[in-house]
């Protein structure tokens, strides 16, 4: 028979216990027993006043962003409204059914006040746990980047002076408000270290002389430019984005964004040691360095390879490894060869003399060296060319054939003789499986296709806690996952029967 209409009375209180209600085998305790987060209370409390209305426990802060990362959610005002369904997540901030949730509004906030600082701290601290695990290898890195859209539209550029302008005027407005300048420079700190006032003297102009690109978030020296040649992000900006710049152009058209670089540890674990946000207009091998050393000497590894793509192949590069007697294995651009041509390797260079022979047995005197580009210029006699069979395969200029070596030429020979060993294909292979699958990774579960945030502060913050959740996924893989969430939610899990509860009724 048909029975009667279900009642819908929902308001009668019930005595219930979270820690009954999620299972032990639960991802999230799981996650609870890996991770203590105690230790950011130690590196937030200098944001905070002494004396004022007390704030949301640093504590649940990072936590809310590990289930933003977790559960694959865009906003912060979506990761609320999942916590707010979801008893796991209740119990993992320490939140019972009738106790309120913080408001989406204050982590913006709270994130704003935290500053890149922070949550690069929390990134290491993650990556030191990692090192106290066994995951970390440490004798060979890899580099790479990939391209992440921005949360702006590639018609918002606008010339760059009016950009600038329109962001002055706001700074101004904060300065006379009494606001604090998040990106004061305080000065250089000085390590304790023992030098002599003319090392510390040659150290501070060298430094003056470089460009700091972890320092400064990834952004390029404006100041300095490179001939007439101008980058569309030279004199047009994004309103909405300002340090966004055009990305290549591909079946989509043109958009903006930026290249996000990891630096990747050699050990099965694939550990992400470093991360580094660039605007799309910064070339991969310009903050290359920078982000070798600071990983080499943050971690105090001692790697023996260094892998990467050609992009990374520049004379500078290779000149700074091999300095450093690091084995690099990269292979070699072949831009500005011509088809049909003898190529500059094809010549024959004899150290002794200080001069090259051409295929066709002629000599190469030194010309003059080049302190700008760093190279010196080897030239053929005129007559010689004239006068040589092979001229169709080599040169039609009526001076003869030049040939410029790098002053580090010996590095890149070393690193062409590389290129024939087994090591060096297993190098390659091995890059396309172990780097480039983490990007693959954070683009399809965890949002980095387009990053949710603007600036490069704050892209920033979000490549590092995308990092520091994709290294936390292997150190939680060692002692087993747990019921783990889907990529986009709770789909799919299993849900345990549910243990009976004492309900209390008027």
């Amino acid at each position: 028979m048909l029975g009667p209409p279900k009642s819908r009375d929902l308001d009668e209180p019930i005595l219930v216990s979270l820690e009954d209600l999620v299972p032990w085998s639960h991802f999230y305790r799981h996650l609870e027993r890996t991770l203590d987060l105690i230790f950011v209370r130690d590196l937030v409390r200098e944001t905070y006043a002494g004396i004022g209305r007390p704030s949301i426990d640093p504590v649940v802060f990072f936590k809310l962003q590990l289930i933003l990362f977790f559960e694959g959610l865009r906003s912060e005002r979506q990761l609320m409204r999942v916590v707010a369904d979801r008893l796991s997540l209740r119990w993992y901030l320490g939140y019972d059914l009738s106790e309120e949730l913080p408001d989406h509004s204050s982590l913006t906030r709270i994130r704003e006040r935290y500053g890149v600082a922070v949550f690069n701290h929390f990134f290491e601290a993650v990556v030191e746990q990692c090192i106290a695990e066994g995951l970390v290898w440490g004798k060979e890195l890899s580099i790479d980047s990939t391209d992440v859209d921005a949360n702006a539209a590639i018609d918002s550029l606008h010339p760059r002076f009016a950009v600038e302008a329109h962001l002055a005027r706001l700074f101004d407005e904060q300065d006379e408000k009494g606001g604090d300048d998040p990106g004061g420079d305080s000065g250089p700190t000085h390590l304790p270290v023992m030098l002599t006032e003319e090392a510390r003297a040659e150290l501070a102009e060298r430094a003056a002389t470089r460009h700091d690109w972890i320092g400064k978030m990834g952004r390029p020296d404006r100041t300095k430019t490179s001939g007439p040649y101008r980058r569309t992000a030279d004199f047009r900006a994004s309103a909405t984005d300002p340090d966004a710049s055009p990305l290549r152009p591909g079946d989509r058209g043109a958009h903006l964004g930026y290249h996000d670089q990891y630096v990747v540890d050699g050990g099965r674990a694939r550990i992400i040691l470093t991360t580094l946000v660039t605007p799309a207009e910064v070339q991969d091998n310009q903050p290359a360095i920078d982000l070798l050393w600071h990983t080499r000497f943050r971690w105090k590894l001692h790697p023996r390879q260094v892998t990467a793509d050609t992009k990374y192949g520049t004379v500078e590069n290779i000149g700074a490894i091999d300095a450093e007697r690091i084995r690099l294995y990269v292979p070699l651009s072949e831009v500005g060869q011509r088809a049909g041509v003898f190529a500059d390797q094809e010549f024959c260079y004899d150290p002794v003399a200080d001069s090259y022979h051409c295929p066709g047995g002629k000599e190469l005197r030194f010309l003059s060296q080049s302190e700008a580009t760093h190279r010196r210029i080897y030239q053929a006699a005129a007559a010689d060319c004239r006068s040589c069979g092979l001229r169709e395969q080599c040169t039609n200029s009526p001076r003869g054939r030049r040939i410029s070596r790098s002053l580090d030429e010996d590095a890149l020979d070393r690193v062409r003789g590389l290129h024939a060993t087994e090591a060096y294909a297993k190098a390659m292979r091995k890059r396309k499986v172990w780097i480039e699958p983490l990007f693959a990774e954070a683009k399809d579960w965890h949002g980095l296709r387009r990053f949710r945030l603007r600036c490069a502060e704050k892209v920033n913050i979000q490549a590092q806690l995308i990092a520091a959740g994709q290294n936390l996924k292997r150190l939680l893989s060692r002692g087993g996952w747990g019921r783990r969430p889907w990529p986009n939610g709770a789909v799919g899990v299993v849900i345990p029967a549910v243990p009976a509860v004492t309900i209390l009724r008027r």
